[in-house]
């Protein structure tokens, strides 16, 4: 497993992410530490979760695992903070207080003394930037939180970040996690340019489209119990399994066919191959995902191969909404 530098940090981290919402809500305890153990063990060493995953659960999980099997300093440990945590008026967006309160209840959860990337999960536009990266500054400071990144912050509101820094003297951003997949291409168009320019670290959430690209669904309106899309209640994240979905699941085949890979592999192959990508997040919930999801990194897609999957979905396009950066103004201009 060869790493990969994350932006412009120094910092080697692993080709792939190990994502970690499933833990605390699909994967239980045990089956969690044994993920862990074996992503570590094969060699990833970087860990993304969130506050809000589970209302804390994730979070928990994967503290008791990084403290069962001794590998914290072995790893880059990432977290989120932004979405509400408690009913109270004020635990919800970016914050200063919330900030602030969401990183020491992070950290408890954690069980460590320090987070390595902490992110802004969402922008908050009616909270001026200044007092979010203020509050970042001062974690950073304290040595609480190594580095700080966004996630699903549109382009401009990420270069915005990056002048506000520079003009306030405060450390800046170093990664924005989007989505990006072979379903939605839109970060193609901004967010990956905008990382190449700045020297900060892209890291595709939802390579797989959740679950969409794994060449597992069948054109049916209902689909089976106990997957991801068979569980899924939110009509908005039900409307991105489309038709336009399944045929690029389905003209993968013969790729992954001559590859001896699965569908899964080849789609995450992909992601994984574009330039200006870091390492995108995996999201396994069992065993078996996490072997297919490792598997990906001995498929190498030839040019041919590259120039077959543009002619399924053109480069900027998409046939799903996975797209969640906000479009709104700021209510304050820096």
């Amino acid at each position: 497993m060869e790493d990969t530098l994350f932006g412009r940090t120094g910092v080697y981290v692993s080709p792939l992410v190990l994502g970690c919402m499933m833990f605390g809500q699909k994967t239980d305890r045990a089956n969690t530490r044994k993920i862990i153990d074996h992503a570590i063990g094969e060699g990833v060493n970087f860990l993304d979760t969130a506050d809000v995953y589970g209302k804390g659960a994730s979070e928990e999980f994967v503290g008791h695992a990084l403290q069962r099997n001794g590998r914290r300093n072995d790893v880059f440990l990432a977290t989120k903070v932004n979405g509400r945590m408690s009913e109270a008026q004020n635990a919800i967006g970016n914050s200063r207080l919330h900030i602030v309160e969401g990183c020491e209840a992070s950290l408890k959860r954690l069980n460590t003394d320090r987070i390595d990337l902490y992110q802004i999960h969402r922008p908050t536009p009616h909270i001026a930037i200044d007092e979010t990266l203020r509050a970042l500054d001062d974690l950073i400071s304290s040595g609480k939180v190594l580095y700080t990144g966004t996630s699903n912050f549109g382009s401009w509101q990420a270069v915005e970040s990056l002048w506000a820094s520079e003009k306030l003297g405060l450390s800046r951003f170093a990664s924005e996690q989007s989505p990006f997949n072979l379903a939605d291409r839109r970060a193609e168009r901004e967010h990956i340019p905008m990382c190449q320019t700045y020297g900060l670290a892209f890291i595709p959430w939802s390579p797989l489209a959740a679950g969409g690209l794994t060449g597992k669904y069948r054109r049916t309106d209902e689909q089976a119990k106990g997957t991801r899309f068979g569980d899924e209640t939110d009509p908005g994240k039900m409307k991105r399994f489309t038709d336009g979905v399944m045929d690029i699941a389905d003209c993968l085949k013969p790729i992954a066919k001559e590859h001896g890979a699965t569908v899964s592999q080849v789609a995450l192959a992909w992601v994984s191959a574009q330039p200006g990508v870091t390492s995108p997040i995996i999201g396994p919930r069992n065993m078996d995902q996490l072997f297919d999801n490792l598997g990906s990194l001995d498929v190498k897609l030839t040019q041919d191969d590259m120039h077959n999957i543009d002619q399924i979905v053109q480069p900027g396009t998409n046939v799903a909404d996975f797209y969640e950066a906000s479009f709104k103004p700021n209510d304050h201009r820096f």
